[in-house]
């Protein structure tokens, strides 16, 4: 038997009276007003609390954790803004000699760029070498004229991009899977730094939806040590035939990864993304024309999505325009399934009730809108009180689901729910502030849906400085995790 004894704890949800906590064998044991529980042995480890907050573990319900990991350690031009000051900036790390093969940068939006980008500005910045430039949203790479020789070589077809030099879409999945390929322990070395960060910020499960198939990378990181995470591992239509043969359903736990590893979703994307200017729209964009890209043809995804439904998985549809949320909806309505719509950025209010009564939760990724909300108002003008629609979703009876879709916005339920609740950043004033969500509703989808901690749950737990359901947007946003733990075991601890 093992013992932890939490002294002095207040829990969230509750008035805050400290109490003791007992966790014995990866279950809290007991729970006792603060000083009245004693080590059941000379082996108990006691933890003096002093105060902090004790309240069921964080989790990250929509991230890429392989792209999270290298994105690590790439160049940030986030802060770029524009394509001139991007190209420069990798200029500056290619006379430095540090690249390899490929210098590849991360993190461009161009939406409000004064100028578009342009093929010639990396050949100028890099001459010669393969140069990559992934946008913040994933859905677009701006390469030189050497990366796309390069790349094509390496997917096995031409890729073929204009004089911008921009692939989008499917032939963007195309250069960033190519850029994923490297050898087993570099990338698990990346990903064990990575889980390190993620537990450092409360973090005890994540919903990875990598889009290569990852259950059995996952396995052989937990067999070596990799441990820090508890992770749902989803499956995209390319291995589903593979996922139904070898009889894998949704939440099925993987053996031998003491209980970390669980089959996840399947993904089936269906249109593109705002920042790409590819999401499926019914009005068209304002300044572009057009309505987006549908990037799944709508009569063959139910069939899809049905027969992944019949062999047990839950579906997670990507859907961000309004159009293609309706025709996701339509697909669960149809196919006659609960699921998530992973995004659901802009909506129909015909749409809003939809969710609840076709039980569709909104896997929803906050920080977005931040990000996005310049972007949003140039190209969606007219649109945006029902863009990141969290409290519209939340009045008409949807469950919410907060993630970070890491790398698109960074792996830390904190900045999450600072989005969520304030609808604000960087002291510029709430943006759409009627879609602002509780406190509480935020905090349930940011956990496994409980509130705090009690007698007999999983010791999945996070300790933190302050009270998360009275915390300001900005209080949020710099929560200091004191401690997280795996079943009572500490993965992170600062006190």
């Amino acid at each position: 038997m093992t013992e932890v004894l939490l002294r002095t704890v207040r829990r969230v949800g509750t008035s805050g009276a400290p109490s003791d906590v007992a966790v014995v064998d990866g279950r809290i044991a007991a729970i006792a007003p603060a000083g009245t529980l004693d080590p059941a042995d000379a082996d108990t480890e006691v933890v003096e609390a002093a105060g902090a907050w004790l309240a069921p573990g964080l989790v990250d319900h929509h991230v890429h954790f392989d792209q999270w990991a290298l994105v690590r350690r790439r160049v940030d031009v986030s802060a770029c803004d524009s394509a001139e000051a991007t190209a420069g900036l990798l200029g500056q790390v290619a006379r430095t000699g540090v690249a390899d093969r490929v210098l590849v940068g991360h993190g461009y939006r161009d939406g409000m760029w004064p100028r578009p980008a342009r093929r010639e500005l990396l050949d100028q910045a890099a001459p010669g070498l393969p140069t990559v430039v992934i946008s913040g949203d994933l859905h677009a790479v701006w390469c030189n004229t050497a990366a796309l020789a390069h790349f094509s070589g390496l997917v096995g077809r031409p890729l073929v991009a204009g004089e911008d030099g921009v692939l989008r879409e499917q032939d963007a999945f195309d250069v960033t899977g190519a850029l994923s390929r490297v050898p087993d322990d570099v990338l698990d070395g990346y990903v064990a730094d990575a889980v390190e960060a993620a537990s450092a910020r409360g973090v005890t499960r994540v919903v990875d939806l990598e889009m290569v198939f990852g259950l059995d990378r996952w396995t052989r990181r937990v067999h070596a040590g990799i441990d820090g995470l508890r992770v749902d591992s989803g499956v995209y239509p390319g291995d589903l035939d593979d996922v139904i043969a070898r009889g894998l359903r949704t939440g099925d736990v993987v053996e031998g990864t003491r209980g970390l590893l669980r089959m996840g979703p399947f993904k089936v994307i269906t249109d593109g993304s705002l920042g790409t200017r590819t999401a499926a729209v019914s009005d068209a964009y304002d300044e572009l024309g057009g309505h987006g890209l549908l990037t799944w043809p709508p009569e063959e995804v139910v069939p899809t999505v049905r027969r992944a439904v019949d062999a047990g998985l839950v579906p997670a549809i990507h859907a961000i325009g309004d159009r293609a949320n309706t025709l996701a909806l339509d697909v669960f309505e149809a196919v006659g399934t609960r699921g998530t719509i992973e995004h659901a950025q802009l909506l129909d209010r015909a749409d809003l009730e939809r969710f609840a009564r076709l039980g569709v939760a909104a896997s929803v990724q906050p920080e977005h809108a931040m990000d996005d909300r310049d972007i949003a108002d140039r190209y969606w003008a007219g649109r945006t009180d029902r863009a990141f629609a969290f409290a519209s979703l939340d009045r008409a009876g949807a469950r919410l689901l907060l993630g970070s879709d890491a790398p698109v916005a960074p792996l830390d339920p904190w900045i999450s729910m600072a989005a969520a609740v304030g609808r604000d950043r960087d002291g510029r004033p709430a943006w759409h502030p009627a879609e602002r969500i509780r406190a509480l509703t935020a905090w349930q989808g940011s956990t496994d849906g409980r509130v705090g901690v009690a007698v007999g749950d999983v010791a999945d737990l996070v300790l933190v400085e302050s009270d998360p359901l009275a915390a300001s947007s900005g209080s949020l946003r710099g929560m200091r995790v004191l401690a997280t733990a795996i079943a009572g075991q500490f993965t992170y601890r600062d006190l």
